[in-house]
Order: C-alpha cells, then sequence, then structure tokens
C-alpha cells in the first residue's frame, strides 16, 4: 500500500466469498424464471445515488418494482450512497417484504407530526458515547424528520439473510475524512448525498437547530410536555439556558470572516458547571439532576463537534496495529468517516474492483440535476486507478444532460456494461422535467411531503424500471452469453 487514500485488498474477504456463492444459487433460480437459462450467474449490480429525500423514496420504488418483475432475484450486489442507503436498509430491515415496506412508507406521510421528543431522547443516549459526532446529530434530528422514522436498524440485522443469500449482498462505503483534504471543501455534498452545495449551510442548520432546542417556544412547549424523558425534568432548566442566550451577544463573524460559534461551546461549558441544584425546581425530583445533566452535555457535545466539523467519529481498529506500514493508517486513535457520496454521487467505486467480477451494473440515478455527473466523475476515478469503465465522449454527455431519456447502455473494450436510468427523463416526464424537478427540490422542506407529493415519486421510480425491464433482460441474457459462452451454449432457451 503506497497510499493513504487508496487500499487495494487482493481478493475478497473469505465471507463475502461465501455469501455471494450462496447467493448464486438464489440467482440461477431468479434467471430461469425470467427464461434465461444458465449453468453460471453472471453478477449483477444494482446501485443507488444520493439525493436526501426524493432518493430514499425513489429508490424504495426501483427496489419494489425490480421486486415485483422478478429483477431483484437476479441481483448479487446491492449498493448505495446517502439517500439510497436510507431506502436499501429498510429492504433489509424487512427482510425483503416489499409489500410491508411500502405500507409503511404511505403509513408514514401520511400523517405530518414527528416525534421529537423521542428523536431527542434517543440523541441524548447517543451523546453518552465518547464517539458521539454530528453523525449521530444528523441521524436522529435530521434524517428522522425527514423520513418520518428513528433509524433503529444495525448492520448486524442483515446478517441472517446476507448469510444466507436469499437478499442481496449489500455494499455500503465511508470515506475517511481525515486523509482527503482535498474533501474539506465540498463537505456539504456527502452529507446530503450531493444535496447541499456548502458546508456552512449544513453548519448553520445544525446551530438553528441547537438554538431551537434551548429555546422553549409554544410548540417545543407542547412537544414535551407529555414525555416522561425530557418534559418537566428539563423543561425548567431551558427556561434558565434561553435567558442567558438573550443576555449573551454571539460573535457572527471572526477576523477572517468565517462565521464563529465558539460563542454557544463557552457558553454551554459555563453555564453546565453551574450546581444542579441551582438549576432545579424545587418540586423536580432528584433523578431529574441525570436527565438534566444529559441534556447538556448532549447539547455542548454538539456545540463543540460542530465547531470542530466532526463526523463519524469510530475507533481505528489499526490505531498502533503493528503489521502495518502505512503511519498515517496506524498512528490515528479514531477515524472520521463521512458520506462516499462526497467523492462520486453513486457507489460506482465499491462494485467496479475487478476482485468482485461485476458483469452488468445497474446505475439508478435521482440527482436533481445532471444525471450524468456520477458517469463523468466515475470515468475520471478509474482512468486514475486504471479500472476498466466504458467510456463516453464528453460532448455525448453534454447533450444527454439536456434532454435524458430513461436508459443508456454502456459499453467498453473490458469491464462491465453499465446500464444508467436518470429519474427525471423525457420517457416518463416528456417536456417537464423541469416541473418534476422543481417539485421535488433537494431542498425541498421535510414537512412539505405529503403522501400525495410522495406516490407519484414513487410511480415515476417504478416506471423507469418497468419500462426497460426488456433492456434490463437483454444485458442480462447477453452477460450469461458473454462471460460464460460454454455453459449458456449447452442450455440457452432464448425467447
Amino acid at each position: 500500500m503506497g497510499s493513504s487514500e487508496v487500499s487495494i485488498i487482493p481478493g475478497l474477504q473469505k465471507e463475502e466469498k461465501v455469501a455471494v456463492e450462496r447467493r448464486r444459487l438464489h440467482v440461477l433460480k431468479a434467471l430461469k424464471k425470467l427464461h434465461i437459462e444458465a449453468d453460471e450467474a453472471p453478477v449483477v449490480a444494482v446501485l443507488g445515488s444520493g439525493g436526501g429525500l426524493r432518493a430514499h423514496i425513489a429508490c424504495l420504488g426501483v427496489l419494489s418494482e425490480m421486486k415485483e418483475q422478478g429483477l431483484l432475484d437476479a441481483v448479487t450486489y446491492l449498493a448505495g450512497v446517502s439517500g439510497s442507503t436510507w431506502a436499501i436498509s429498510s429492504l433489509y430491515t424487512n427482510d425483503g417484504d416489499m409489500e410491508a415496506l411500502e405500507a409503511d412508507l404511505r403509513h408514514r406521510f401520511s400523517r405530518q407530526e414527528w416525534d421529537l421528543a423521542k428523536s431527542l431522547q434517543k440523541t441524548i443516549q447517543a451523546a453518552r458515547s465518547e464517539n458521539y459526532s454530528l453523525t449521530d446529530f444528523w441521524a436522529y434530528m435530521v434524517i428522522s424528520k425527514q423520513t418520518r422514522e428513528l433509524p433503529e436498524s444495525h448492520l448486524s440485522n442483515m446478517k441472517k439473510p446476507v448469510e444466507e443469500g436469499t437478499l442481496p449482498y449489500p455494499i455500503f462505503a465511508a470515506i475517511d475524512n481525515d486523509l482527503q483534504p482535498s474533501w474539506q471543501e465540498a463537505k456539504a455534498q456527502g452529507l446530503w448525498g450531493s444535496a447541499l452545495g456548502n458546508a456552512e449551510v449544513n453548519r448553520n442548520y445544525i446551530f438553528d437547530q441547537l438554538r431551537n432546542l434551548l429555546t422553549p417556544r409554544d410548540v417545543w412547549r407542547r412537544t414535551v410536555a407529555n414525555a416522561k424523558y425530557i418534559g418537566r425534568r428539563i423543561f425548567a432548566p431551558l427556561l434558565r439556558l434561553q435567558q442567558s442566550l438573550q443576555r449573551e451577544r454571539p460573535v457572527l463573524e471572526d477576523e477572517g470572516g468565517e462565521p464563529n460559534y465558539n460563542w454557544l461551546t463557552e457558553m454551554l461549558e459555563n453555564w453546565t458547571r453551574t450546581s444542579l441544584e441551582k438549576q432545579e425546581q424545587p418540586d423536580e425530583h432528584p433523578e431529574s439532576k441525570g436527565s438534566v445533566s444529559d441534556f447538556l452535555d448532549f447539547v455542548r457535545k454538539t456545540g463543540i463537534c460542530a465547531s470542530k466539523w466532526e463526523w463519524g467519529t469510530t475507533h481505528n481498529f489499526l490505531y498502533k496495529h503493528g503489521g502495518i506500514r502505512d503511519k498515517t493508517m496506524s498512528s490515528r486513535r479514531h477515524l472520521h468517516l463521512v458520506d462516499a457520496g462526497l467523492a462520486i454521487n453513486t457507489p460506482f467505486p465499491l462494485v467496479l474492483p475487478p476482485t468482485r467480477e461485476v458483469h452488468l451494473i445497474l446505475s439508478f440515478d435521482f440527482s436533481a440535476g445532471d444525471p450524468f455527473e456520477t458517469i463523468r466523475a466515475t470515468t475520471d476515478y478509474c482512468r486514475r486507478h486504471k479500472i476498466p469503465f466504458p467510456h463516453v465522449e464528453e460532448a455525448k454527455l453534454d447533450l444527454w444532460s439536456k434532454a435524458p431519456a430513461s436508459c443508456y447502455i454502456l459499453k467498453g473494450e473490458t469491464g462491465p456494461v453499465v446500464m444508467h436510468f436518470p429519474l427525471f427523463n423525457t420517457d416518463a416526464c416528456g417536456d417537464d422535467i423541469e416541473a418534476w424537478s422543481d417539485t421535488y427540490d433537494t431542498f425541498k422542506l421535510a414537512d412539505t411531503y405529503t403522501l400525495d407529493v410522495v406516490r407519484p415519486l414513487l410511480a415515476l421510480a417504478k416506471m423507469n424500471v418497468r419500462e426497460n425491464k426488456k433492456k434490463i433482460l437483454r444485458e442480462m441474457r447477453n452477460a450469461a452469453m458473454l462471460y460464460y459462452p460454454k455453459h449458456y451454449a449447452q442450455s440457452c432457451s432464448l425467447v
């Protein structure tokens, strides 16, 4: 390993090999149902791009329709970044039951309310960990509001269906934020799957959220009034903290013109030094001390993390590992992992390593902007790392982006065939692509996503799969014939 930026592992881990081999048997059965006879199954990977709530809903539609058409059962790998990962994790949480998943989606978006009390309770609990970072805050206080659900699942929940091969092998990725200075200027892209263009927008949003939590308004009062954990025990100290906020005059910019939030961190640190006895109301139960302390610790930690812009803190399992020559990897006690959408807003790099032997990639792009930006970025990535990837002239990509169709098939001399599916396209949207994009704008507020808004987007994503089913089947058949010609020639039954 000569670089800290890229580490190439020769071969797959044995657990992945076993899981993929078991999946192969399920894929062969699925191909047979699709009238594709083969003794060896081509390796098909499905990718979902980022795009916040839009990607979450659209990716659910893609997975649901692929299941309905019998296509998902023929997929070996399933990968996503940002918003698509929310949908992918739901697939495994529901054991692949797409009907239940869609029913849950309808239920969530048929109500406008977000359970602030429960989300805050989860965030406070997470803040007790020494590895608490903005990722925890974002998951419980932002993503849960977007999706109307709390992220309760873990990677371990996926273990059984993955090991048995009943569902595609999932691949998730994160970027080591400490090793790539060039990403510092574009952090916001990954946090929302290229949804926000400026890291400062995210920073302001987080501090606005903290301000709202520290400023008890009528809506806040009603929300927490009946919450056992954060109700009466915390509300009284919040009134005192609100008074402190009103007395403080924050410095909005430092000498360099950059926003300065040290005032919040310093104020919280000073405020939490005050004895809990002075912060309590006389009628409060003694155990409220812990609740108040936990809440204030959560706010303080969040303020500090936001000031330092610290995301994805986790223990580095390579710390002081004697067998690692790369000191950059072994000298750090902690890693800081951020959304892989920072680099490329789709997970092509996850399935392109030759060791995974992927033959066909179905790339579903849920971007609100240019749906071929991910193709450009992946082309550049593959060129730099000498990985086979279909080359498309820049002029052609520019032409396609002006009026994108629903499906593009990209082929190179070597490497996998890529089928690229823009969400908003002329086949499904006609001349109304801009209107669709505006309706599902990246900055659209979560509370404006009613069921009437969700349904058309779900239907559009399903249509893009359904209308291109024949093309997908053709490329699956071609992959079986190209990579396993002898087996295919003996047992092929063309339809």
